[in-house]
């Protein structure tokens, strides 16, 4: 699970702009999600549900390639986010299925972690692609690598400051994402931790 999580984030930060790499990422945020129901043992790797999800990333993904387009392209980033939502939620629940602190649920709780952040990086796609102005205030989208390393330093609060986002939606998602990052680190993870060690 962690080793699809780190080939899509490995991807994200070399991979161009283009359609191709959007579409490889819409398959790759589905096969993350079906290996997470697999393993957390909601849903076997061949069920309906499974292989209704890569269907739909590779007819999605397909159709990008073939017809491209501003709106299908959104659609795409849209679906690449909403596949990361369901499988933070899936991890999440295995995480919790656990029953106790161990070395299996701090690895889920991480790997939530950078969910989260890549979850981010497709709102903020989204919102670059669709939006009419500039999604930066330095008077660019960014790429797809620039979002994510803006992503993780805001998930991370490092706070950098040479990106920021240009409008009151974006700035808004870099708050909650700053918010949720710092929460989620001194709340789930530290307690996961605390509570291994004492076991």
């Amino acid at each position: 699970m962690l080793g699809l999580i780190i080939v899509s984030f490995v991807f994200i930060s070399v991979a161009p702009d283009s359609n191709w790499a959007d579409s490889v990422l819409a398959f790759l945020q589905s096969i993350t999600l079906v290996t997470a129901l697999w393993t957390s043992g909601v849903a076997r790797a061949d069920s309906t549900l499974s292989l209704s999800l890569v269907a739909l990333a590779s007819i999605s993904a397909l159709a990008l390639l073939v017809f491209g387009g501003k709106g299908l392209d959104g659609f795409v980033g849209i679906l690449s986010g909403l596949l990361t939502v369901a499988t933070i939620g899936t991890v999440a629940l295995g995480v919790i299925d656990q029953g106790e602190a161990n070395v299996r649920a701090v690895t889920g709780a991480v790997c939530v972690y950078v969910l989260i952040g890549l979850l981010f990086v497709f709102l903020y796609g989204v919102m670059a692609k669709l939006g009419s102005g500039d999604f930066f205030a330095q008077g660019t989208d960014g790429t797809r690598s620039l979002r994510l390393y803006f992503s993780f330093v805001t998930l991370a609060t490092l706070g950098y400051g040479d990106y920021t986002p240009a409008g009151s939606l974006g700035r808004t998602l870099a708050v909650v994402e700053a918010l949720f990052g710092q929460l989620y680190l001194v709340t789930v993870i530290a307690v996961l931790v605390s509570r291994m060690r004492r076991t």
